[in-house]
This record gives C-alpha cells, structure tokens and sequence, in this order.
C-alpha cells in the first residue's frame, strides 16, 4: 500500500531528470473530465435515465462481462504503467520501452480511456458517450503535446520510437 502512494506523490517527481514533463493542464483536466463524466454517468444511470435507453437492449450476458474485462484492463494498464514511469527512477534518461510502453506509447492515458468505456459499456449512457468523445479528445491532445516534450528530450531516439510503437493501438504481432 506504502509503496501505491509513492507511485503518486508529485512533489517527489517534479525535478526528475528523467521525466520529460506533462501538459500544464494535464492533471487538472483529467479531474475535471472525470468529475463530469461521473456526474452524468451516475445521475443517467442511476436516477434520471435520459440517455440510458441502449442500455436495456443490450443483455447483461454480454455488457457485464465485456464491461468487467474492460475495466480489469484498464487497470492493469494504468498501474503497471505508473509502476514503470514513477516507480524508479532512471540514472540516464532514456525513452521508456519496457512494459505496456513497447506496445503502445501513451498506456496510461490509454487505461484511462478504457476506463470510461468499460463504464458505458456496463450501463449505455449516450450523454455520457458524447463526454467521453471529449474525454479521448483531450487525452489527445495532451498527449501530442507530451510527445513534443518528449522529441525535444530524447530527439531521434523518441522519433524511432515513435515510428516503431503505436500511439493507441497496439500492433498485434504473431511471431
């Protein structure tokens, strides 16, 4: 549990030289977005069913497990990823590879993302679905904009990894 909080604690990765940095309203908007979506989620879901309509079509044999699955991935994403980004710290700075990060280059974003739509899958919230649209939208874009932090650190060996790893989705190899 000890260690869980670590992974978050700001003040202790603000001067690494190892990092590249974040949008400056990367954090804030991510907050802000969530506390949207939840609100509309929660009030759709639970007592106002404006929106909520697609949800009694679909059965529960489906939606359930699927919407589970999804969320179980979100999760790991987002935790083995943080677990690699914050949870040492690189003597020589180098672009991250490892993990999730050779098969995609945003997966925590990406987590983040899914977590949402195992979400409106488990309850169909078309309002809901029009903020998630939003949510993908910004994590787009600040995404981008890390990316840049990133070329401007690590130069041609980020842009050889970005040619050879996926933004979003990951490549499925067979060998």
């Amino acid at each position: 549990m000890e260690e869980d909080i670590k992974i978050f604690d700001r003040k202790r990765h603000q001067n690494r030289e190892d990092l590249a940095g974040e949008h400056i309203w990367g954090d804030l908007g991510q907050l802000v977005l969530l506390l949207i979506f939840l609100g509309i989620w929660i009030s759709d879901t639970f007592f106002l069913h404006y929106s909520d309509g697609l949800a009694h079509s679909i059965p529960g044999v489906i939606k359930f497990p699927l919407g589970i699955g999804i969320l179980l991935i979100s999760g790991y994403l987002a935790r083995s990823s943080l677990k690699i980004v914050f949870g040492e710290e690189r003597e020589t700075p180098e672009v991250i590879r490892k993990g999730m990060f050779g098969k995609v280059r945003h997966p925590i974003y990406l987590g983040a993302i899914l977590l949402y739509w195992g979400l409106l899958i488990l309850r169909c919230s078309l309002t809901a679905t029009a903020i998630w649209i939003v949510i993908m939208a910004f994590y787009h874009v600040i995404a981008r904009h890390e990316e840049q932090l990133l070329l401007q650190k690590f130069g041609q060996d980020y842009e050889a990894y970005m040619q050879e790893v996926p933004m979003w989705i990951p490549r499925i190899r067979l060998t």
